[in-house]
């Protein structure tokens, strides 16, 4: 079982309604699925890898050999326990955002460059993304961006690119490259390693390889869409293994609501099939996604049903 592949830029063609139906399947059905022909110059593709790879060796490996996760697994191994490290992540990683540009890494060549140009175009491709779930929700266009921006227009809402690498673990079977989690945002642009696999999501009770796709990028759905479409589309759980061989990177872009949005089903307008909108009642409650952000830091990596009932009581 494969994710699905959507090319992107028949979009704007005559198969345009094809391609609708199939981007709402994924949302329905996925929660995952890849674009390929979205846009972004695979020169600009190509200058990422390069500059993300070239700043792990440069200013982050020598960190990670120190870090928490290689010290938690040295002691398992030293104590030759059957256990297995917790509560941590097989995961070099850092944000990138425009308000902590000042702190982006600095000693690597045209790095700020490369990812200011790259988030530029992410940004467009998050927004192209999310009319089309406006259009297949039955909303107007526009409108979940909107809602992200605090019911204004301005650029409000939050965009921020994760680079993550996950370095060869001796022991993969001992510690997690990332835990199982949804993610608590809006819509999110995965740029992932074409040779080295370790994206999983959960289908149907199953683990499934996301796989490796060159200079495709892997949209998923985070808690906040779920809210807005009441249900009918759905963040799903995925996690990153860790391997003996290779080492993955990971460059994955949030588009999130603004911390003072107020986030709710959009029910009156996801009438679509039913007549009346008691027909539709609301399964979400209403909650300002600062709120969530508190509840989901401290629950991230447990079942999310109940952060909607926690954010729900504050």
């Amino acid at each position: 079982m494969a994710i699905p592949v959507i090319d992107f830029s028949k979009i704007e063609g005559d198969e345009r309604a094809k391609t609708l139906a199939q981007i709402a399947s994924c949302c329905e059905e996925w929660g995952f699925f890849q674009l390929i022909n979205h846009g972004i110059s695979e020169e600009l593709l190509e200058r990422v890898k390069k500059v993300a790879s070239e700043c792990y060796k440069l200013e982050r490996e020598p960190g990670f050999k120190n870090s928490k996760p290689v010290q938690l697994l040295n002691e398992l191994i030293e104590k030759k326990s059957d256990g297995k490290v917790e509560n941590v992540d097989w995961e070099d990683v850092f944000l990138l955002s425009d308000e902590n540009e000042d702190d982006w890494p600095s000693g690597t060549p045209s790095f700020k460059e490369t990812m200011k140009e790259y988030r530029v175009e992410l940004r467009k491709l998050a927004i192209k993304v999310m009319e089309v779930m406006d259009e297949n929700l039955g909303l107007p266009k526009g409108y979940i961006n909107k809602v992200f921006n605090g019911g204004e227009d301005e650029q409000a809402a939050f965009f921020g690119t994760k680079v993550s690498h996950y370095p060869p673990c001796p022991h993969p079977e001992k510690v997690n490259g990332l835990r199982a989690h949804t993610d608590a945002g809006g819509v999110i642009l995965l740029f992932q390693d074409d040779e080295v696999k370790g994206l999983q999501i959960l289908k149907d009770g199953e683990w499934i390889d996301v796989q490796p796709l060159k200079n495709a990028i892997v949209i998923n759905i985070g808690d906040q869409i779920e809210v807005l479409s009441n249900g009918r589309y759905k963040s799903v759980w995925h996690q990153v293994f860790a391997t003996p061989d290779g080492n993955r990177r990971s460059i994955a872009s949030f588009y999130n609501p603004s911390l003072k949005a107020t986030i709710e089903p959009a029910t009156k307008s996801i009438i679509q099939k039913v007549e009346k909108e008691e027909e539709n009642p609301s399964k979400y409650p209403k909650f300002v996604f600062g709120d969530y952000m508190s509840v989901y830091v401290e629950q991230k990596f447990l079942p999310k049903e109940p952060r909607f009932q926690a954010v729900k009581a504050i």
